[in-house]
């Protein structure tokens, strides 16, 4: 008998209904207005995100801002614990969204960044991407090294001690995040020193066991339109598009891969860290049993996404503070 989202635990199936109760709210949500329907998928996030995330924890300064590069102007939000160092291990995050939606504005990365880097005991900065299918690959990838460049090139101005930065994300965001390292790699700036990835989008056709049995009905129905989205003309063979599929691995930081039980992309996230290994990368796999792909985030209902976290902020601490990664 094959698994259902409503065989799982309550918190997530409390959580579905109620995703699928706001977005019916919502019929801008179906508008061929890019702006318009973000901003339905705007409301749909940070009301969910006040029922099922805990609120972002006391004593973090948030501080948004720019950071300006040769092409552009990128927003930012910085996550400032209480007592850090004038120049801090820094951790660059970008958000989810499949490539196409989500921004360092929504409430959940509010509610989770304070508390990662709290527990960390680091800087985060939330770095605002461009988003397809105005801005198809490499445009995410290309704003992500800009922000690395500037805050390792004024480390002073952003608070970042250049010894011990690294990068993170979740989903889209941890695909990006993947890209970027091996962009970095191969212009020869070994400057990170850990990549935290959750539920990463690293290839983006169909791979595995895990693609098919979890297509349906578990959150990611669309994916593979969205993927289209965002490489656009550029194809499947785009360089380093898809993390999983490049051919040399060797020579990355090292990697810590969370991926959830009940997710399509679960086997591409599992293969890359054996593929990480198999490179001489130091690479840690954890598969969070009886997730989905989006309930990593419900931290106020679900014990298990409280772990998560801890789990993550736990990688990041050591990585940054001993550069050694948990078993």
């Amino acid at each position: 008998m094959s698994t259902q989202i409503g065989d799982l635990d309550p918190a997530i199936t409390e959580w579905a209904a109620q995703l699928i109760e706001v977005t019916a709210s919502l019929p801008e949500l179906s508008s061929p207005d890019l702006r318009t329907r973000r901003a339905a998928e705007r409301v749909v996030s940070d009301t969910i995100a006040r029922e099922f995330t805990e609120e972002r924890v006391p004593g973090i300064t948030i501080r948004p801002g720019t950071i300006t590069t040769t092409t552009r102007n990128l927003r930012i939000r910085r996550y400032l614990p209480e007592g850090l160092p004038q120049c801090a291990p820094t951790e660059l995050f970008l958000h989810g969204g499949g490539f196409v939606s989500g921004s360092v504005d929504e409430l959940i990365n509010d509610r989770l960044l304070t508390r990662r880097a709290q527990r960390a005991d680091i800087q985060v900065v939330s770095l605002d991407y461009r988003l397809a299918p105005e801005h198809p690959y490499p445009a995410a990838v290309d704003d992500t090294l800009a922000a690395l460049d500037a805050l390792r090139e004024q480390p002073e101005e952003y608070g970042v001690d250049v010894s011990r930065m690294g990068i993170g994300g979740a989903s889209a965001g941890a695909g990006i995040a993947a890209s970027a390292t091996l962009h970095l790699r191969d212009r020869g700036d070994n400057v990170l020193i850990h990549q935290s990835l959750e539920v990463p989008a690293l290839a983006l056709t169909p791979f595995g066991a895990s693609a098919a049995t979890y297509a349906h009905g578990f959150g990611l129905d669309d994916y593979e339109h969205l993927a289209n989205l965002y490489l656009a003309d550029s194809g499947t063979a785009a360089a380093y598009a898809q993390p999983l599929f490049t051919l040399e691995l060797a020579g990355l930081p090292p990697a810590f891969i969370q991926v959830a039980e009940h997710d399509p992309l679960r086997d591409e996230g599992i293969a890359y860290g054996s593929r990480l290994r198999d490179a001489g990368v130091p690479a840690v796999v954890h598969v969070g049993n009886g997730h989905v792909h989006g309930s990593p985030g419900l931290t106020a209902t679900f014990p298990a996404a409280r772990a998560w976290q801890e789990r993550t902020a736990l990688a990041a601490r050591l990585a940054y503070h001993s550069q050694q990664q948990p078993d």
